[in-house]
């Protein structure tokens, strides 16, 4: 990966900050990241977050911590925390916001445990595909304390397939219809395409399960988006 996503923080942390990013997916069109959101404190949060961060407790790990913004509030608590991105320049601008726990570092090889891992801005997008979810779910089991928790938000798109055919939405189909390619671009330079990955409620719940997870809605949000619990 070209770290795009890394550059651009960087450059709004030095105060370079003239664009924002671009993204989009397989089924949308252009849409603008603003990178001051990025860099949002608690009160700009949308109240998923500000739930999610309510209900951590103990060792934290922030999984895909981007400019480190939800790190930096609960280390303002007194949270012992550890903050992770495959984003070398997310990791740079995270500790020089205070965050030195803070590692580049793929989920899959973390290996320490936690009372609380923060999956947040879609968390689900990390497993990237229903295929690969089992294995990310199964690992993150293994790195929870024996009371912790996996605070995970995500949404259910159904609705951005209104008046397409209909075995977009089907589990017979070939694909789950939360199954994305994302593109990212910032100053023209775009990032190499990833796989991303939007889950439904039900759908999170039934591959928790199978994988000797619990699934619990905490909230939902006003954007077809939800919290849960995972234990």
């Amino acid at each position: 990966m070209k770290d795009v996503f890394g550059k651009a923080l960087v450059d709004f942390y030095l105060g370079h900050y003239d664009e924002d990013i671009i993204t989009s997916t397989s089924i949308s069109e252009n849409d603008t990241l603003s990178l001051p959101y990025l860099f949002r404190d608690y009160h700009e949060m949308p109240i998923i977050e500000k739930k999610a961060l309510k209900l951590s407790h103990g060792r934290i790990l922030d999984v895909g911590c981007g400019a480190g913004s939800h790190s930096v509030y609960l280390k303002n608590l007194g949270y012992d925390i550890k903050a992770i991105d495959v984003s070398e320049g997310a990791i740079v601008v995270t500790k020089h916001r205070g965050i030195m726990n803070a590692r580049k570092l793929d989920l899959l090889d973390e290996t320490a445990q936690y009372d609380t891992i923060l999956m947040l801005m879609n968390g689900t997008g990390i497993f990237q595909t229903i295929k690969s979810t089992p294995d990310y779910l199964t690992h993150l089991k293994s790195l929870l304390s024996p009371r912790g928790q996996i605070l995970i938000d995500s949404s259910d798109i159904k609705y951005m397939y209104e008046g397409q055919e209909e075995h977009y939405l089907l589990d017979t189909s070939d694909k789950y219809y939360g199954e994305l390619d994302y593109y990212l671009s910032y100053h023209g330079d775009n990032e190499t395409p990833i796989k991303w990955l939007y889950l439904d409620f039900f759908k999170l719940k039934t591959l928790s399960n199978s994988v000797g997870l619990t699934c619990e809605l905490i909230l939902h949000g006003p954007h077809h988006d939800y919290l849960a619990k995972l234990s």
